[in-house]
């Protein structure tokens, strides 16, 4: 936020970030995105840190613990103590790794620049050779037959072929890709897309869709399952927690229509713990295991339950209806439908893929197992990220990374080549060379294989340019004239000439056509 809202001189005003100094009282209220980095004075409330960590469950905060700038309070009411302002703050020490990640990316000569560098010095040496063979070899020199020779060399040999062999099947790539949803940031990229061997994907926002969800639910009690859900859901809509929310939308598609607003009563939030309140006279209790028990709700029926979801890596809310449990829900961020089917595919294609989260490491890894990812880098901070692409880069890996958040970008920077969810946040698609327009997984399975028949299209169109000149320079120069009596006028050198080219733009539009499958 360009704003802050900060207690000086016992009143709270707004003033711009760059007026906020260490020490000050910063205040944020609920839904609010914190401003500055800090440790809480007074207040408690869940943080949504996915901005930094990748985690899509919010954080409960008490006073004393940290707070990062631009995350946001989904609930309870904040004062801050600003210790990071400016470039001290984590988000601005982002944007520094990304810069620094990106101004040390080594620039790709392409290779039709190496052929050209060596071949046209090469062929100007040809044509004044031929020029001096034409005047001292025949028994009759003849400056015009010399210079015809000489000239029909230049000509068959320009380089034209050669040089519209890279940018013609970028061009169409370009074109092609953007159909198919892949907008790629110029040839390079694609070269380097092409050579990848290594896929590293963020979790959050990027495999999975980055919003919690009721996976699992178990309902303990005889009573109606659409009156224990209705009231449920009522008593947990009055919440702003992120979890609250996946509950209260769970019960509503399965209970259908809740009580009215104005039937809850007594509703109290406990920060980090559950809530309470009375619907129609009936006490609803909803929150941890350990907030149940403290209310004094005997949870022991559902203890065997909450063990085996928190193993797997969910989060467990457990609900009481006057005083005994009548539901446990198991929440956590649910994966992409076509996360399975893009991982095995590349898989199928050679490549090693990774997953690369800031998350907790079970939360990590459950999602890898269900998704078929063999290899878990978690609970790294956005340095921790290129750190380990570094370290991939290092082995001899070339590395794709795949990512959508704020944290991602130094990563996707540092990256051979990074694919930027269109989903995700501005600096991520500022920082990498590709952007999935399709907010679907299977882009990144198409960018690759349209990357690689793009090279494989380069190339043929460079042999068959430079195959074509090893031929006809020969015959221009005139090593046919003595056994055939063949000699090529200038002519028809450039109608021949014209031809390479034009062949090698129609092996470029072939893929205007190219399955990406």
């Amino acid at each position: 936020p360009s704003t802050a809202r900060v207690r000086r001189d016992g009143q709270d005003v707004d003033v711009a970030i760059a007026d906020v100094r260490p020490g000050d009282l910063v205040i944020v209220r609920p839904g609010e995105r914190i401003p500055v980095d800090g440790v809480i004075a007074s207040g408690a409330g869940a943080v949504d840190e996915s901005m930094l960590t990748g985690e899509s469950i919010p954080v409960d905060k008490q006073p004393g613990d940290r707070v990062i700038g631009a995350t946001i309070n989904t609930s309870g009411a904040l004062e801050i103590e600003a210790t990071g302002v400016g470039a001290s703050s984590v988000l601005a020490r982002i944007v520094s790794l990304m810069r620094e990640a990106q101004g040390s990316q080594a620039p790709i000569q392409r290779l039709a620049d190496r052929i050209s560098a060596v071949f046209v010095p090469v062929v100007v040496s040809i044509a004044i050779a031929t020029f001096a063979i034409w005047m001292i070899v025949p028994a009759t020199p003849s400056l015009t037959g010399a210079l015809t020779a000489a000239v029909a060399v230049l000509i068959i040999a320009c380089p034209c072929a050669m040089g519209l062999a890279v940018p013609t099947a970028v061009m169409v790539a370009s074109a092609r890709g953007a159909s198919a949803g892949v907008l790629i940031k110029g040839g390079e990229p694609l070269e380097r897309l092409a050579g990848v061997d290594t896929v590293v994907f963020d979790k959050t926002g990027t495999l999975t869709r980055g919003t919690p969800k009721v996976v699992d639910v178990l309902v303990t009690t005889p009573e109606a399952r659409d009156e224990v859900m209705r009231l449920i859901a009522a008593v947990e809509s009055r919440s702003e927690h992120p979890l609250a929310k996946a509950i209260a939308e769970y019960g509503r598609k399965d209970g259908g229509s809740t009580p009215g607003a104005e039937l809850v009563t007594n509703f109290v939030a406990t920060a980090g713990r559950g809530v309470a309140a009375s619907v129609n006279g009936r006490a609803v209790v909803a929150g941890t295991q350990a907030f149940l028990d403290q209310s004094g709700i005997e949870t022991q029926s559902v203890a065997e339950t909450i063990s085996t979801w928190s193993k797997a890596a969910r989060t467990v809310v457990v609900a009481a209806i006057d005083g005994r449990v009548v539901a446990a829900f198991a929440i956590a961020d649910t994966i992409r439908d076509e996360s399975v089917a893009v991982v095995a595919a590349l898989k199928r294609r050679g490549l090693r893929v990774v997953m690369l989260s800031g998350d907790r490491r079970p939360t990590a890894a459950a999602v890898a197992q269900q998704i078929g990812i063999d290899e878990v880098i978690a609970e790294v901070l956005p340095d921790g990220k290129v750190e380990a692409i570094k370290s991939l880069q290092q082995s001899g890996r070339r590395v794709a990374m795949v990512g959508d958040g704020l944290n991602d970008a130094p990563a996707l920077a540092q990256a051979d080549i990074g694919m930027a969810m269109a989903s995700g946040t501005d600096i991520a698609a500022e920082a990498a060379s590709v952007t999935l327009m399709r907010n679907d997984l299977s882009a990144v399975d198409q960018a690759i294989v349209l990357a690689q028949k793009t090279m494989r299209t380069m190339k043929q169109n460079l042999f068959w340019a430079f195959i074509y000149n090893v031929v006809g320079i020969p015959i221009a120069a005139g090593v046919l004239y003595p056994a055939f009596g063949i000699l090529l006028s200038p002519i028809l050198a450039s109608a021949a000439m014209a031809f390479s080219s034009v062949s090698v733009v129609s092996n470029s539009l072939r893929l205007r056509g190219a399955t990406l499958s």
